[in-house]
């Protein structure tokens, strides 16, 4: 402290950045299901979180939505892992070592 008779200034914290909520959808209508089928086996690569990217649909849809087209057969799954699923178009999997 200084010798003088004035007080330190207290310091002001930064409140820091505040993100915006994303505002994804949570239920699976019909404009959002055939953008999935029309979509989404185009894609060179196939995971959750690019799901919820370009579709802005919430995790719990966009795994629905990956199971779906590999029962369908319209993507492949090329890694397995029990915290990410990565998989890619038909016409893409030739690219990749499986």
């Amino acid at each position: 402290s200084s010798g003088g008779g004035k007080a330190a200034k207290k310091k002001k914290w930064s409140k820091g950045k505040v993100k915006d909520k994303a505002q994804h959808a949570v239920t699976l209508d019909k404009p959002t299901y055939d953008r999935i089928l029309k979509e989404v086996p185009t894609f060179k690569f196939i995971s959750q979180s690019i799901l919820i990217e370009r579709l802005k649909v919430n995790g719990s849809l966009a795994r629905v939505a990956i199971r779906h087209l590999e029962k369908e057969g319209q993507i492949k799954r090329i890694v397995h892992h029990s915290g990410q699923l990565v998989y890619s178009a038909l016409s893409w999997t030739s690219c990749f070592i499986t």
